[in-house]
């Protein structure tokens, strides 16, 4: 069972910077499509980003409207990890963040296989 860490959650400004990190153990992350998602009190689950699989052909990524030129998915398969560095947040970027992983090699809403235990993101002044 593969289990998904994520860290580097907390409490920030308005216009300041974080940077979540998702580890495993015993599986190498390069083989999923790995995402994030976050869930604020209230309103629905939002996909952040995606980034495709090390396997895929084009290794392509994802934003959701709302964060894109803010926020930046990446790899380092030297660490097993998956980066979300988040810049420039704004209030509503408030939410727990959800670290995914996906067996289907490209990035897919619909074919999430793990979650891991959510961070909590806080964008106050």
């Amino acid at each position: 069972q593969l289990q998904l860490v994520e860290s580097g959650g907390g409490l920030v400004q308005p216009g300041g910077s974080l940077r979540l990190s998702c580890s495993a153990s015993g599986y190498t992350l390069g083989y999923y499509a790995m995402g994030w998602f976050r869930q604020a009190p209230g309103k629905e689950r939002e996909e952040v980003s995606c980034i495709a699989s090390d396997v895929s052909s084009d290794g392509s990524r994802s934003y959701a409207d709302s964060v894109k030129g803010r926020f930046t998915i990446s790899r380092d398969n030297d660490k097993n990890t998956v980066y979300l560095q988040m810049n420039d947040l704004k209030p509503d970027d408030t939410a727990v963040y959800y670290c995914t992983a996906s067996r289907y090699p490209y990035c897919s809403s619909d074919v999430i296989d793990w979650w891991g235990q959510g961070t909590q993101v806080t964008v106050s002044s």
